[in-house]
């Protein structure tokens, strides 16, 4: 890319973009109106501050420029007909943790099925590190997400299991996103198997007053071997009561009532979505026409935890076409899917789950977004947070085309260009 004129601070011009995904349909310059990506082409964007200023053709930009600031830029970047689209959103990640478990991974290589049981291997793990080493590995996760494209995360906690491990798991979280969920119905913890309701009443109680001043939201995993409907109706009422957004993991190992569940009570995301039954399918769409309008029930897939588990992948296509709200994220965990990489999602998507790459990169970030209930992040149009992705490609379709290549160029998070993650 070209440069002129650097200032740290103030406003930037990025010009020379050869295909721009805004995921504002209407937005000017867009190729198509009826394209919810709303691509413009031969694109140029302004980025005052933390905000997006302008956006449309490069043509229009001296008067798009003058009409948003009144002035000429501080800094003009040519970013070489490379194609631009909004930092990826990832709304689902378990980045609190320690240790690892590539022991696990090549035993399920060898043909050992995915259990949930392995979550516990890492609640040791995580318990016995100190806070400065638990942060030192959230850091490292958090600059590896944001070198590929990451530019909004999720964080849970679900990896310490008492009240003083999830606390301190949801204030290290928060240091790094305001978008911290709190995890405690990960599983029962070893010391309490076979008293699950006695543990339930703990996260619902002592467990959730301490880390709900940290966290904006409450998770419960809705499955065989970690917690039935009712508990997990327990947990997400009291979460909800507290002030927290409700999230559900479900239907991820087989079908059950958590899809159902989370419809429901409003849950913002019910994430995996494996097994689906058509009434399943069809709440999550009704959700959507039923609600306040942006405050339905997305549904996440999390398609690296197939890849690592060699479990059947969702069916997207069944989904949108149903009408249902559809978002991508990476698990990101040391168990199940240890994969920070949102490109590699999107690939996935397209290669796995019935997607097009439009669906798919949308499902990145304006699906994220809306499994977050953010309308700042996910994309690109006036009043927006100023986040964005230069692939090192013409368009967006590399992403899938060239599966496991770093594209990733160049990233703006808050109108602050990061470092290029090469």
């Amino acid at each position: 890319m070209h440069e002129v004129e650097h200032h740290e601070h103030g406003a930037t011009l990025l010009f020379g973009i050869g295909e721009l995904t805004t995921n504002v349909p209407g937005v000017a310059g867009a190729d198509d109106p009826d394209d919810p990506t709303a691509v413009v082409r031969d694109a140029a964007i302004l980025l005052d501050g933390d905000r997006v200023a302008w956006v449309g053709r490069e043509a229009d930009a001296a008067a798009g420029v003058e009409a948003a600031i009144g002035r000429a830029p501080d800094r003009t970047v040519d970013v070489g007909r490379r194609a631009v689209i909004p930092g990826f959103v990832d709304s689902h990640t378990h980045l609190v943790f320690a240790g690892d478990r590539a022991a696990e991974f090549e035993a399920r290589a060898a043909g050992r099925p995915y259990t949930a049981g392995g979550i516990r291997t890492t609640v040791t793990a995580t318990r016995a590190a100190s806070d400065d080493a638990l942060r030192a590995g959230l850091a490292r996760h958090v600059a590896e997400a944001a070198a590929q494209g990451t530019t909004t995360l999720e964080i849970k906690s679900g990896y310490g299991l008492t009240v003083a491990d999830e606390e301190r798991s949801v204030r290290l979280a928060r240091e790094v996103t305001d978008e911290v969920t709190f995890l405690g119905a990960h599983v029962v913890p070893p010391e309490l198997q076979g008293r699950e309701d006695e543990y339930v009443e703990l996260v619902c109680g002592e467990m959730l007053a301490a880390c709900a001043p940290a966290a904006r939201w409450v998770d419960v995993f809705c499955e065989t071997g970690a917690f039935t409907p009712d508990q997990a109706r327990r947990v997400l009422t009291a979460g909800a009561a507290a002030g927290l957004g409700v999230r559900v993991h479900a239907n991820q190992l087989g079908p059950g009532d958590g899809v159902q569940l989370a419809v429901s009570l409003g849950a913002a995301s019910v994430d995996h979505c494996t097994y689906l039954s058509d009434d399943d399918v069809a709440a999550l769409a009704s959700s959507w026409t039923s609600a306040v309008p942006g405050t339905g029930t997305v549904a996440t897939l999390l398609p690296g935890v197939e890849l690592s588990t060699r479990q059947p992948y969702p069916d997207a296509r069944r989904l949108l076409d149903a009408g249902v709200v559809v978002a991508l994220a990476s698990d990101c965990n040391p168990g199940s899917s240890y994969t920070s990489s949102m490109p590699l999602m999107v690939a996935l998507a397209v290669q796995e789950t019935g997607m097009t790459v439009a669906e798919a990169v949308r499902a990145a970030t304006a699906g994220g977004a809306a499994a977050l209930r953010r309308s700042d992040v996910g994309r690109l149009s006036p009043g927006a947070r100023a986040d964005l992705v230069v692939l090192d490609a013409p368009s967006r379709t590399y992403l899938a085309y060239r599966p496991g290549v770093p594209l990733v160029s160049h990233v703006w998070k808050e109108g602050r260009e990061l470092h290029p993650s090469r």
